[in-house]
């Protein structure tokens, strides 16, 4: 008997960009550019990813329509078991940005836009959902300071699948 092996892997980097206000964002004036790779799918993610790639069901897309992304100050260790931010006071959900998501070969690629009132607190954790608080894809818990009143931080989200 053959034994067929199949294998996948991913990649995933968040990319956070500091701008010192909205008019420094609109220039491509960045001060500031951190990457952090890795995050936890969550259970509720995969099960959606799964019911949409073998249309089992109809659950919200991660698309422009739907899709968000997250921050939060929550310092609590990711869990699978998780469906979002773990934030209590201190979270917010933005929109896709004009385009976004986009592909290119195998990477999807997400953005929000953060402006000078959006999300001004320590940026502690992150999620992209699908516009519902049970559907988060994943999580990333990392500290990465803290966005102040007036300045503009985009974040984005990519996944490379292989």
């Amino acid at each position: 008997m053959n034994q067929i092996s199949e294998q996948a892997s991913n990649k995933t980097l968040w990319t956070i960009r500091r701008y010192a206000s909205d008019e420094d964002y609109q220039a491509g004036r960045c001060y500031s550019e951190s990457e952090i790779e890795g995050n936890l799918l969550l259970n509720g993610g995969i099960a959606n990813l799964l019911d949409l790639g073998a249309a089992l069901a109809t659950p919200d897309a991660y698309d422009n329509t739907n899709a968000r992304l997250g921050v939060g100050d929550s310092t609590t260790a990711a869990d699978a078991t998780q469906t979002g931010l773990q934030a209590v006071t201190n979270k917010t959900y933005i929109a896709m940005e004009t385009s976004y998501p986009q592909r290119s070969s195998q990477t999807v690629t997400w953005r929000s836009v953060f402006t000078g009132t959006d999300a001004n607190y320590s940026w502690q954790e992150f999620v992209v959902d699908n516009g519902t608080a049970a559907e988060a894809l994943n999580r990333k818990v990392s500290d990465q300071g803290t966005k102040a009143s007036g300045q503009t931080w985009t974040l984005d989200l990519s996944i490379t699948l292989s």
